[in-house]
């Protein structure tokens, strides 16, 4: 069966000297087109890993990658990475670090007047523009995190990659961040894959939850389908029972998994 991307058979091990970890074993994930999926596990579970050979940044040891029936083996702009870290250029305003990604993408496709009007739609999708001639130091680190996000959604990538993009913020800026990632998924469509290690926010986001087991030689333990109904609001599912049902479902993989830790 054909997916628009699709993670077919993938394993990953890492070699040291003449030892080797195998971190991945046989992952097989389809993500259909316009679909938000989030993976869940415990640290050491491979995730990361995962998202960074979906990302075309390393190699996997087994399997591969398509995305619309053509291999990744490589970083493209189809597919646009956030990471935890913003990794934003601090000697860059915040309309240079998107525009960057801009010019190097659509320097052949678009004029100048055309490349700057698409800085400041992506800057106006997540609410920065007022801040476009700031750096990233006079900005906190929500907003620097807004800047991360416009400037790969500016990339029209086909995967946006989200690596725990919200864990290196307070509780308030990441409910606001969460809710704005919802907005923009819902009016773009865009097809999302995010790493978390957060119950409550792979349920609020999410289509599907890919629960891994524990690392080393990780595998996807389950997959979980969350049907509510887009949009989502924050407040309306807090007592909503399919909502309470899929959290207590992933409550439950993640804390079976600990007692095989503790049991180890």
């Amino acid at each position: 069966m054909k997916s628009y991307l699709k993670v077919d058979h993938v394993s990953k091990s890492f070699n040291k000297g003449i030892h080797a970890t195998e971190v991945l074993t046989d992952i097989t994930l389809g993500v259909e087109k316009g679909e938000y999926v989030s993976i869940i596990g415990h640290s050491g579970c491979g995730k990361s890993t995962l998202l960074n050979i979906v990302a075309g940044l390393i190699s996997s040891t087994s399997g591969g990658v398509l995305l619309e029936e053509r291999e990744v083996n490589e970083p493209g702009p189809d597919r646009a990475v956030v990471f935890q870290n913003h990794s934003l250029l601090p000697w860059l305003t915040v309309y240079d670090n998107v525009s960057l990604a801009v010019n190097k993408v659509f320097s052949g496709a678009k004029s100048r007047a055309e490349r700057h009007d698409w800085v400041m739609h992506n800057l106006d999708l997540v609410q920065m523009t007022h801040a476009k001639d700031k750096r990233p130091g006079e900005i906190s680190g929500g907003m620097k995190q807004r800047v991360g996000i416009a400037r790969a959604l500016a990339m029209e990538p086909k995967v946006l990659l989200l690596d725990e993009p919200f864990g290196a913020l307070d509780a308030l800026t990441r409910a606001h961040l969460q809710d704005s990632v919802m907005a923009i998924h819902q009016k773009l469509g865009n097809t999302v894959m995010m790493i978390t290690h957060d119950v409550d926010e792979a349920v609020l986001l999410s289509d599907r939850i890919v629960m891994m087991t524990n690392g080393p030689a990780a595998r996807i333990g389950e997959i979980l389908d969350v049907p509510l109904p887009r949009p989502r609001k924050r407040l309306d599912l807090a007592g909503n029972q399919t909502y309470l049902k899929c959290r207590q479902r992933v409550l439950e993989f993640l804390y079976e998994r600990h007692r095989f830790v503790e049991a180890a």
